[in-house]
């Protein structure tokens, strides 16, 4: 077992699980989005990110990319959520709220593309 692997590939699924925790739910209800959980899928997001820096193979580029696009859509999704919290003056109503959800739910895609980009990686490990 290399434990490098096993870090790699728990920062990708938390993040995965992370951000479909926040996805889930009624998208104009802000009672089922926790802020928190989105700034917690923003952060391992992008120590997903960090730890993907190293691998120089095509499919880690291609991971890479995914989750650069995960990042990009969860970082818009809490400026949205933060403008309308507390600089909007109609505040965070179920519009934002849908927008925050939406912008999540591309993070999700780009999430669950690259878990399964890692499941074909070790999939077609040689030993």
């Amino acid at each position: 077992m290399n434990l490098e692997k096993v870090i790699f590939g728990f920062f990708i699924v938390l993040a995965a699980t992370l951000n479909f925790g926040f996805f889930i739910g009624d998208i104009q209800n802000p009672l089922l989005h926790n802020e928190f959980e989105l700034f917690a899928a923003v952060v391992v997001n992008l120590i997903a990110t960090v730890l993907k820096f190293g691998d120089r193979t095509q499919i880690g580029a291609v991971q890479l990319a995914t989750s650069l696009v995960a990042d990009l859509q969860l970082i818009a999704a809490a400026v949205v959520w933060a403008l309308a919290a507390h600089v909007w003056p109609e505040g965070y109503s179920p519009q934002h709220v849908a927008s925050v959800v939406s912008l999540s739910g591309g993070a999700v895609f780009a999430n669950v593309v690259s878990v399964i980009i890692l499941i074909v990686e070790t999939v077609m490990l040689r030993r």
